[in-house]
C-alpha cells in the first residue's frame, strides 16, 4: 500500500507542477532490483524501494548489485507515520539523472537471515547492505521529484496543501 501511496503523490506532483510529464512502469518479476521504473523528461530511473516508520530504527537496506546496471538506478526508502500513512522524510541513494548508481564495492555483502543446519548464514552475493548515513534525505515529494529527474525546485510555486 504504501508504493502506491508513493506513486500517487509523484503522479500527482506531476499533474500539478510539471505538465503530466511522469510515466510509471511495475515489472511483473523482481529480479534486477528495482521495482518499478519512473520516466520523465527522458530520465529513466530504475528503482528499488524500501519502507519503514518514522518510529523504526532501521540503520541499513539490502540492496540488490544488479540495480547497478540499470540506467539512473537508484534507491527510494520512503519514512511513513504509522497512525497517519503519512510519507515523508525520504532518504534517496543514487546519482544525479542520467548518470548510473554509485559503485557498489565497499559495500558489505549481506548474509541470509537464517542459518543451515549448522547455524552458518550464508552470504548473499548479490546482496549489499547499504548504511543509512549513504542515503540523502529529502523533505518531501517536491523535493524527491527535483533528485528523481535532475528538475530545479522551483515547480513549487503552486503548491498545494499536504506533502507535495
Amino acid at each position: 500500500m504504501l508504493e502506491h501511496l508513493l506513486v500517487s503523490q509523484l503522479l500527482r506532483f506531476s499533474w500539478l507542477h510539471d505538465e503530466a510529464q511522469l510515466e510509471v512502469v511495475k515489472p511483473e518479476i523482481d529480479r534486477s532490483g528495482h521495482d518499478i521504473v519512473f520516466e520523465s523528461h527522458g530520465v529513466i530511473r530504475h528503482a528499488q524501494l524500501k519502507t519503514s516508520s518514522l518510529t523504526a530504527k532501521t540503520a541499513r537496506q539490502k540492496i540488490h548489485v544488479d540495480l547497478a546496471s540499470k540506467p539512473s538506478g537508484c534507491v527510494i526508502w520512503t519514512r511513513f507515520d504509522s497512525a497517519t500513512l503519512e510519507l515523508g522524510p525520504f532518504l534517496f541513494f543514487g546519482a544525479k539523472a542520467g548518470e548510473p548508481l554509485p559503485p557498489l564495492e565497499d559495500l558489505a555483502t549481506a548474509k541470509h537471515t537464517k542459518g543451515d543446519a549448522t547455524g552458518k548464514k550464508a552470504k548473499r552475493p548479490n546482496i549489499r547492505v547499504l548504511p543509512k548515513g549513504r542515503f540523502k534525505e529529502l523533505a518531501n515529494v517536491r523535493e524527491l521529484y527535483s533528485v528523481l529527474f535532475g528538475l530545479p525546485t522551483n515547480l513549487e510555486a503552486q503548491e498545494p496543501e499536504g506533502n507535495t
